[in-house]
């Protein structure tokens, strides 16, 4: 069995931000060398997240919307978390849109549903953060 790890560096300019990452985790998949196995990519940050859906422009800003109604980033005293920082809403929406997802691996290539691809979900920007990208199989 193989293994193959790599990480991917992201500084957004803004605090929240929603970046397709399927050509840069494809790309790791093939320089990896498996053909038959599993491909895990997780945000390595607590105020980020990966998760899958389909790229389209209306539903980022809908998430973005939706998820500012849930945990919005202002008045920033409302969340205990925040004295030191002002991310407390990022912790909420990291836990709302998940860590990490897995993705099977076929024939070289992601095996993915109709329409799936593969976001960094990015909720309290304008530092540098990582994503691992660890790909296992034969």
């Amino acid at each position: 069995m193989k293994s193959y790890r790599e990480e991917l560096l992201f500084t957004t300019p803004e605090r929240r931000d929603y970046i397709n990452i399927t050509p840069k985790v494809d790309a790791i998949v093939k320089k990896s060398g498996v053909t038959e196995g599993m491909c895990l990519v997780n945000a390595m940050h607590i105020t980020a997240s990966v998760y899958i859906n389909d790229d389209e422009p209306g539903l980022l800003e809908d998430y973005d919307d939706w998820l500012e109604t849930l945990a919005p980033h202002e008045p920033v005293d409302h969340y205990r978390h925040n004295g030191y920082e002002d991310n407390g809403d990022a912790h909420l929406k990291r836990q709302i849109m998940g860590r990490e997802v897995v993705v099977a691996i076929t024939k070289g290539k992601l095996d993915f549903g109709p329409w799936e691809q593969i976001f960094y979900g990015e909720f309290d920007g304008r530092r540098p953060k990582r994503v691992l990208v660890k790909v296992i199989g034969e």
